[in-house]
């Protein structure tokens, strides 16, 4: 493991990474979901697309990254993209899981890879509504202090700052960015997942026009089952040509490191 100094705006953030098969030419870019890690993409596919360099991050304000002011999705990805041009990196593959997904899609991959990514609106149940309705009547009135009181329990023991985070990003519609992503898309889905319905993953299907989409029994977590497929997929639905991309040298001064 590892940690490098990105800065951004007028912040600088610390971005844990790990760095698997660095000798190899092809770079594959793993960004996770919310409230998730890097360890949990590594768990999934560290053992897999051995001809693949893996580069696995914790994204500012999960794992061991800081985070100081709220984010939007758009901060997310011009953080990571400085983060990949302070390794020297261009990335031919993003994997994105959930709201990492959102990120990827910014970021416009040649090889675009979509694990029941966040992104399409989902109408919410009325009670969430009504919480939310009646939060921004106390806000009003000075009494936002009390958030928590109208949290859900995705937000239990969360900071201000990513509380903040989560409300710029949790409900944007990313309809224009997928429809307007003009590289290769494979998009994987769990059929049972409640986090990020399968009628999401359909509709960022027909968005994409260069995709292809894959239901897999399982939740919101369903890559954790189905991590060799997905591999394989990737390796059957990406053909790379012979290429002069340059390699992750193995370094210790530039922070990257082996992971066996």
């Amino acid at each position: 493991m590892a940690s490098r100094a990105v800065k951004y705006s007028s912040d600088e953030y610390e971005i844990s990474y790990e760095v698997v098969n660095p000798k190899c030419k092809k770079i594959v870019l793993f960004l996770h979901g919310w409230g998730a890690n890097k360890e949990i993409m590594k768990k999934a596919f560290g053992s897999y697309l051995s001809e693949l360099c893996h580069v696995y991050i914790d994204m500012p304000g999960f794992g061991k990254s800081s985070i100081t002011d709220p984010l939007k999705t758009s901060d997310y990805a011009k953080i990571v993209e400085n983060f990949c041009d302070e390794l020297g990196i261009k990335p031919d593959i993003i994997v994105g899981h959930s709201f990492g997904g959102k990120v990827a899609t910014l970021l416009k991959p040649p090889h675009l890879v979509l694990l029941s990514s966040a992104g399409i609106v989902v109408k919410k149940p009325f009670i969430v509504r009504a919480k939310i309705a009646i939060f921004k009547i106390f806000k009003l009135f000075g009494f936002g202090k009390f958030y928590k009181l109208f949290a859900t329990k995705d937000v239990s023991g969360m900071s201000r700052v990513m509380y903040e985070t989560l409300k710029n990003v949790v409900d944007e519609d990313f309809t224009k960015h997928f429809a307007s992503f003009s590289g290769k898309a494979l998009i994987f889905w769990g059929e049972n997942d409640k986090a990020t319905p399968i009628t999401s993953g359909e509709s960022i299907h027909k968005l994409i026009k260069n995709s292809s989409f894959f239901p897999l029994s399982g939740d919101h977590f369903f890559f954790l089952l189905h991590a060799k497929f997905i591999s394989d997929e990737i390796e059957k639905g990406i053909n790379f040509e012979p290429n002069e991309a340059k390699n992750v040298v193995l370094d210790d001064e530039s922070g990257i490191e082996e992971i066996r």
